[in-house]
């Protein structure tokens, strides 16, 4: 099973590159959750913080200025410690 990756405050070249400003954007407020990637998801917060735990894995965090990148076929919980605001893009 491939791993979350994260680059922490990702460069604004790289952003621009991969076209995150017109990507969709998604909000959630403080909640915990079970999740499913049924196909890979790569975001950028803008805002928030957020911890994450892989089935059988550990738990990873993560929040505002990190690009991540969710492998497809990962179940995981969400644990959102702070609301989120981030651009996100599925494939």
């Amino acid at each position: 099973m491939s791993k979350i990756r994260i680059e922490k405050s990702a460069g604004e070249a790289r952003l621009k590159d991969l076209g995150v400003a017109d990507w969709p954007i998604w909000e959630k407020e403080v909640s915990r959750f079970p999740w499913t990637y049924d196909a890979s998801e790569t975001c950028y917060l803008l805002e928030g913080e957020v911890l994450v735990t892989p089935d059988g894995g550990e738990a990873v965090r993560f929040g505002k200025g990190d690009l991540v990148t969710f492998p497809a076929g990962m179940s995981c919980i969400w644990d959102i410690r702070a609301p989120v605001r981030k651009h996100y893009r599925f494939g």
